[in-house]
């Protein structure tokens, strides 16, 4: 990233027309990122995400602070806290924090003698597992110093609301720097300007404003009915179809939780696998499939080993992907996904006949044409009561015993101050569900991050060499493949 050009000011050295990134600019939440921020009314439906590089140093602590704050004057949204319209009323919106501190967000922490990776995900758990300061910005940034042969962890802790997976690659591929050495020519912006808003100034603004635009909704609505009026059969087949598919999205999966998975509780459980991307690449051209296609197979396979190896034997359990329903031209940042739900075939032994199967069920969510369906109803849906909304974002995630994510990540080498990003790995909530996992490509790695609630996984260890083994499995469809790494 180079400088603008613009002559700098003297005493700085900053560029003062340097501008930040047009990155999640918008100022009020959309309507799914208002249900999962207000959501949380449920401790259990807690919407934190987070990921953890390994870095092959450990960076320069006074370099990698000024990083974070540029990144932070890069990126305004982490200098920006959430506001919410007085009783309730109204979407929450993303203000300038006059009160940020920079201190507050960054912070290190070591390791004892000796620890291993148990020990970077007992520290990585209780980080992720303590709720946000809900008057603050939302998200923090922890080094953990000690890990083996000198390496350190860094711990990004964000709130969803804040972004999807794609999203945060958009971001983090335009902060992460290409090489070791600082730059001293990137874009100097200076930080936004502190806003003082209250609830009421907040619900005072957006009803002003609903006021004036109704006149607008109102034409709009009238072209519409003019449409419909002047083409009957067309609307109602249009109507009828999407109708129809959203209930078929709308619908819980047709089939019943495990029977060894059905607790819930506030307690997570990281763990993490290293899989060769070019491997998994390969058994999925075997077998005429995508990567999302064996990815999804794997962890079914696991599941299923996970239930023989305890007595039980299941054929079909309920799952959830996020599917991306992003255009070309929006905004980057923020969310901008649709929740599909299915019934996963556990039960198919053979590995290349379960890909096959999962690879049809998902061609098929991501034809309906109600996908995004959800983001019709989330804006009136996020204006319910805290609670009562809580409970209806739980009965959408509940019912699932896996929640499954494939984000797309970096190829090429990143550096964080100085430090050279040598694994990444995400792990996603658990709002409700049994297990969520999330598979981040970095460089020539899947790097794949598991979330467990410990008490619908009993036997973690258990579950983590049946999460290898299930890998194992898919992988062996193309001859050759190095077996998948488990990290606990």
């Amino acid at each position: 990233m180079g400088a603008s050009g613009a002559k700098q000011d003297e005493v700085t050295g900053r560029d003062p027309g340097a501008a930040p990134l047009d990155w999640a600019r918008s100022r009020e939440m959309n309507g799914i990122e208002a249900l999962m921020w207000r959501a949380e009314a449920d401790p259990r439906m807690r919407s934190t995400i987070c990921s953890l590089a390994v870095l092959d140093q450990m960076p320069d602590w006074d370099r990698f602070v000024a990083a974070c704050d540029w990144g932070s004057r890069m990126a305004p949204r982490f200098r920006q806290k959430v506001v919410e319209p007085a009783f309730g009323i109204g979407v929450p919106c993303w203000v300038n924090d006059p009160d940020f501190d920079l201190h507050y967000h960054v912070r290190r922490i070591r390791l004892t003698e000796g620890g291993g990776w148990r020990e970077v995900f007992e520290a990585a758990e209780q980080i992720a597992m303590t709720p946000f300061d809900r008057a603050r910005s939302p998200w923090e940034a922890v080094l953990i110093e000690g890990l083996p042969e000198g390496r350190a962890g860094l711990l990004v802790k964000l709130h969803h609301s804040t972004t999807d997976g794609l999203g945060g690659f958009q971001l983090f591929a335009k902060l992460h720097s290409r090489t070791r050495e600082h730059d001293p020519d990137k874009p100097q912006p200076e930080a936004p300007t502190p806003e003082w808003i209250s609830p009421t100034d907040l619900l005072v603004e957006q009803l002003s404003r609903d006021a004036r635009s109704a006149p607008a909704g109102l034409a709009r609505g009238l072209e519409g009915v003019v449409h419909a009026v002047t083409r009957p059969g067309q609307t109602i087949r249009d109507v009828t179809r999407f109708v129809e598919s959203l209930r078929r999205i709308a619908a819980n999966p047709d089939v019943e939780g495990s029977p060894l998975l059905y607790k819930r509780s506030l307690s997570w459980h990281f763990m993490a696998l290293d899989v060769v991307f070019a491997d998994l690449r390969a058994a999925a051209k075997a077998v005429g499939a995508t990567i999302n296609d064996v990815y999804l197979a794997s962890l079914l396979g696991a599941f299923r080993m996970y239930h023989a190896k305890l007595g039980y034997s299941i054929k079909e359990m309920p799952v959830a992907i996020p599917i991306s329903v992003r255009r070309e031209g929006d905004e980057e940042g923020g969310n901008k996904f649709a929740g599909a739900r299915f019934a996963g075939p556990v039960g198919i032994a053979d590995p290349g006949k379960r890909v096959a199967a999962i690879g049809e069920i998902i061609r098929s969510l991501r034809a309906e044409p109600a996908l995004d369906g959800l983001t019709l109803l989330a804006p009136a849906l996020a204006r319910l009561p805290a609670p009562l909304l809580g409970s209806l974002a739980s009965g959408l995630t509940a019912s699932n015993d896996l929640q499954a994510s494939n984000v797309p990540g970096f190829r090429e080498t990143l550096y964080i101050a100085g430090a050279r990003i040598e694994r990444l790995y995400g792990f996603g909530p658990l709002p409700g569900c049994a297990t969520m996992v999330t598979l981040l490509t970095h460089g020539e790695m899947c790097c794949i991050g598991v979330n467990v609630d410990l008490a619908a996984v009993t036997d973690p260890d258990l579950f983590g060499e049946c999460l290898a083994a299930g890998f194992a499995e898919v992988l062996a469809l193309h001859e050759g493949a190095a077996p998948p790494v488990l990290l606990v």
